[in-house]
């Protein structure tokens, strides 16, 4: 076989909640397209990010963290998590180096264990434990599966990063390059500006917000004879008293969430940007699976 040959595959990015998928994704990127917040469940879709080299072509896919669901959300976030892994080249299975295998760990690698992928084991957060401590951590994981490499990381830090690129372009199918090479995600911008938008309401509202919010992208346009494009969203939420929460008094935790995600949007896009934002309650709209079409997650897509 010729070593020269270009590669390109898709690689999974699985894990508990709250691993680093989202920061490893951006750091190798190295541009703002999957939100990140300490907060579990931040991410909802698949979201690709491209790296491309003058030898490979890498297509990550962010999926939501594994885990037993709850509700409706909950079921469509699972099914995209494991439909992604049996399309793919390769499967990252991320975990924390801070924190014990537990139940979550082990319902992930039960899954695994029905699916012909090559796993690697990603242990993420290495600057936060003692490297002796390591040998010991790796050995749990491969007591309960056959991982084909395992690469500890600091996805934060930038450690070891490049070693795990070197190692996934090695199990890549020789392939085509299916992204231009500029191009750093497939989805469309007003996904990655409703994302925005979500991360900053996620890091500034207190634990009643998060998991019930949405963000809908009602209008961006280019504002005439001005170089600013305006972007009309909406936040929103299952409860009277969480609207109050988000806009905060006087409106001042509306302000403080649209100046943030505008500063963002405008590094996106490369443009001054005229952030609108309003609240809306949409009682239980994590249940409705209508309004859960009308938000984006659609199950037929996967």
């Amino acid at each position: 076989m010729d070593n020269s040959a270009y590669k390109s595959g898709f690689i999974s990015i699985i894990g508990r909640p709250n691993v680093g998928k989202s920061t490893f994704l951006n750091h190798v990127i190295g541009q703002k397209i999957a939100i990140m917040s300490d907060k579990p469940q931040t991410t909802r879709n698949k979201v690709q990010g491209v790296y491309t080299t003058d030898e490979a072509q890498m297509i990550f896919i962010d999926t939501p963290g594994i885990h037993k669901p709850k509700h409706k959300l909950g079921d469509f976030m699972m099914k995209v998590a494991t439909n992604t892994l049996k399309e793919v080249d390769l499967i990252l299975f991320m975990v924390n180096a801070e924190e014990k295998l537990g139940r979550g760990d082990e319902y992930i690698i039960e899954m695994l264990k029905n699916i012909r992928t090559p796993v690697f084991l990603v242990i993420n957060k290495i600057d936060l434990v003692h490297p002796d401590d390591l040998l010991g951590i790796i050995g749990q994981y491969k007591d309960l599966y056959p991982f084909r490499e395992v690469v500890p990381i600091s996805a934060l830090a930038g450690n070891n990063i490049d070693r795990l690129l070197e190692t996934i372009q090695k199990y890549l199918p020789e392939g085509p390059q299916y992204y231009p090479a500029d191009q750093v995600t497939d989805h469309p911008e007003r996904f990655i500006i409703s994302e925005l938008i979500r991360e900053k309401v996620l890091h500034l509202t207190r634990e009643e917000v998060p998991h019930s919010i949405a963000v809908v992208i009602d209008k961006i346009e280019r504002m005439e004879n001005r170089d600013v494009i305006r972007v009309m969203a909406t936040i929103v939420v299952e409860r009277p008293s969480q609207k109050g929460i988000v806009i905060g008094k006087q409106g001042a935790m509306l302000k403080e969430i649209g100046k943030r995600a505008r500063g963002d949007i405008e590094n996106l896009l490369g443009s001054k940007v005229y952030l609108e934002l309003w609240v809306k309650v949409q009682k239980d709209w994590r249940n409705k699976i209508s309004q859960l079409r009308d938000f984006g997650f659609r199950e037929d897509e996967y």
